[in-house]
């Protein structure tokens, strides 16, 4: 597959770094010469120097021939002119990043494929329901459905008197004799583990479990003594009125007491007619005493999306102090990702790489129907509908050779979650879960097609 990405900058940078994992036929424009070369350096990559709204440049890059146009530089502008560009010069499909929400708001009153661009994706928007994702449990730091929640993916931290710190995975199932999960990676310091029987789960660790619906609580009793799977996130307090901040307070209102604080007085004017059901405050999110006088310390979320990355993370360490259960806090730095859990922030995303991987779903082939990265987790979760006379319903699983690398965490058949132990053998129709890193994936893939 030819795909062309214009923008090196890090949503196109992270995302070309997941194609080369596939072996694709992948080209990068951007006018920024040491950006190239970055690219061209640790990236198996062919980089061309100029605008990706020049029909020259993208002669040069043999658009006519490209499967896939992707647009991810800062510009909108620059995005949707490239992606019309392309399309009506012979590339495939085109995707293109934008900022104006109204073009996601308002698809019907535009049709958009007709000017040639096939899909929009807005980092803010999307940040914004992982926002919302997150948010979902108040122990749970990461939770992802399958199949309409048949199976779910969820992220929990192991603390030092949790019943299974200190004990393998094979001791630690004997602590519920349901047997509904199976645990995918742990995540420890920056090295993501992918687990088996004797790994042992460790003080500080970062587990990730998937399970059926009916093994949630199972977990969150078995992983804390503390009565943590009862507590429910009633007061969120917003700092930044970024376009995150916007989008995250529109979300979360409809279903949470919202508190939004932004230091421009003007653009708390414009924030209060736009969010009618949010309490706008004007301060400094540097001001603990402002903080603490609108009554942080009475929060049971809080979430730092200023567009200063230290602010956010500071932020996010000063509700902690106030007791605050969940703190989310917005980085720029795509690296920082690894050390929320070591720092004591919950989760830290990055609009870029939540981005990135939006886009990587619509490269994949097979019977991939969806993809999902884990925060700061170097792996990613793939769901594939199982085809028959595939090599994956040939013998049980302990017997198929499946990568180390890789994990089958669960299955859906005929309409109900179950998990997979090496006994399990899948059957056409089936859908499966996986967790691999991803220098495994294509490996993964040749058993599912």
């Amino acid at each position: 597959m030819r795909i062309i990405i214009a923008g090196a900058g890090d949503v196109g940078y992270h995302l070309a770094k997941l194609l080369a994992y596939e072996e694709q036929d992948i080209v990068i424009i951007d006018k920024d010469q040491e950006c190239l070369n970055q690219a061209a350096t640790n990236l198996d990559v062919v980089t061309i120097k100029g605008s990706s709204t020049s029909y020259k440049t993208l002669q040069e890059a043999d658009v006519s021939k490209a499967d896939l146009l992707i647009s991810v530089t800062s510009s909108e502008e620059t995005n949707l002119t490239t992606a019309i560009i392309g399309k009506h010069m012979g590339a495939k499909r085109t995707v293109a990043r934008i900022q104006n929400e109204e073009y996601l708001f308002d698809k019907d009153k535009i049709d958009l494929a007709k000017l040639g661009i096939d899909e929009l994706i807005s980092p803010e928007s999307l940040a914004a329901r992982e926002i919302k994702r997150l948010l979902k449990e108040m122990a749970i730091t990461d939770n992802f459905d399958f199949d309409e929640g048949k199976l779910s993916l969820i992220g929990l931290n192991i603390e030092e008197d949790s019943r299974i710190s200190g004990k393998t995975i094979q001791e630690a199932a004997k602590l519920n004799g349901e047997q509904n999960y199976i645990t995918v990676a742990i995540l420890r310091e920056t090295e993501t583990i992918i687990p088996h029987g004797s790994t042992t789960f460790e003080p500080g660790d970062h587990a990730y479990f998937i399970t059926a619906q009916d093994g949630i609580d199972s977990i969150l009793k078995m992983v804390s003594k503390k009565d943590v799977g009862k507590k429910v996130i009633k007061k969120v307090m917003i700092l930044g009125g970024s376009k995150v901040g916007v989008f995250a307070a529109k979300r979360l209102s409809k279903k949470y007491n919202v508190k939004l604080i932004e230091k421009g007085k003007d653009k708390c004017f414009a924030l209060a007619d736009e969010l009618e059901d949010v309490l706008i405050i004007n301060g400094d999110v540097r001001d603990i005493e402002l903080l603490e006088a609108e009554g942080i310390g009475n929060m049971d979320a809080f979430i730092a999306v200023t567009g200063n990355t230290e602010t956010n993370i500071m932020s996010c360490l000063v509700a902690k102090k106030f007791n605050v259960n969940k703190t989310i806090a917005l980085v720029e730095n795509i690296d920082y990702i690894h050390l929320s859990q070591n720092i004591g922030v919950d989760t830290m995303i990055n609009k870029k790489l939540i981005a990135a991987n939006f886009i990587f779903r619509y490269i994949r082939k097979g019977e991939i129907i969806s993809l999902t990265s884990i925060h700061g987790v170097d792996a990613e979760v793939l769901e594939f509908i199982v085809k028959e006379g595939s090599k994956i319903t040939a013998k049980p699983i302990k017997d198929l050779g499946f990568p180390q690398s890789a994990i089958i965490g669960g299955a859906v058949r005929d309409g109900k979650g179950m998990t997979t132990t090496g006994n399990f053998q899948f059957k056409p129709k089936d859908r499966a879960v996986v967790l691999c890193q991803p220098d495994c994936i294509h490996k993964v893939e040749s058993f599912f097609n």
